[in-house]
């Protein structure tokens, strides 16, 4: 469905913004690793329109970038991804505060807002790039995962189980920029009313207390 969507957009895209995905650049790297207070998650759950959203409004997150993860293709486009061929998901690359909100709680979030049951689709989003994964940074971040997980399990959350992939993180590519904040910029573009906002929506009345003040 998106895809077709985005057929239409690119006609009337500049140039600039056709460019490949980027890896994140040696003074974002850097920003990060100086910074003591901040951590880096990085997450797949479905359309990275769909998430950039929900994690820019909590407390605690400094940052979100989405692009690509979970691939064999170094620098790939949207394009390519969306074939299904490069192995990449679409993803979030979250900047964080710890001391305000735990990698714990970004997860369980992350499996509020998307289906973890579904694999490789998103409702109508199907294909790998849209597949549940989570891209851990540390040994940490991986047990707390694998907790989090057990956690929604042993609750009964879902039906279903979960196969939401845990994987070792590797590289991360930047998206192109019109991918970037997507939401905000097109609220009425017809993929932003009709699947994101009712998402963004139930996000904000489940998770009142952890958003930021406007």
């Amino acid at each position: 469905m998106r895809q077709f969507i985005l057929i239409a957009l690119i006609g009337v895209l500049t140039f600039g913004s056709t460019l490949k995905g980027q890896t994140m650049t040696q003074s974002e790297k850097k920003n990060i690793t100086q910074n003591n207070h901040t951590e880096v998650a990085t997450l797949a759950g479905g359309c990275f329109w769909c998430l950039e959203p929900i994690f820019e409004e909590l407390k605690g997150v400094e940052n979100v970038v989405v692009g690509y993860s979970g691939g064999d293709v170094a620098n790939p486009t949207y394009e390519q991804v969306c074939t299904g061929k490069t192995g990449h998901a679409e993803s979030v690359q979250i900047t964080f505060n710890p001391e305000v909100i735990s990698y714990a709680d970004l997860l369980r979030v992350f499996f509020t807002v998307h289906d973890p049951t579904t694999l490789n689709r998103q409702g109508a989003d199907v294909g790998t790039q849209y597949r549940s994964a989570i891209f851990y940074h540390n040994e940490q971040q991986k047990e707390t995962a694998e907790k989090v997980i057990k956690e929604l399990e042993d609750e009964g959350v879902w039906n279903n189980p979960i196969v939401t992939e845990v994987t070792k993180f590797d590289v991360f590519y930047k998206a192109e920029k019109y991918h970037q904040e997507y939401y905000e910029k097109n609220p009425n573009q017809g993929y932003c009313r009709i699947v994101i906002d009712p998402k963004v929506q139930k996000f904000r009345k489940k998770f009142s207390d952890r958003l930021k003040k406007e």
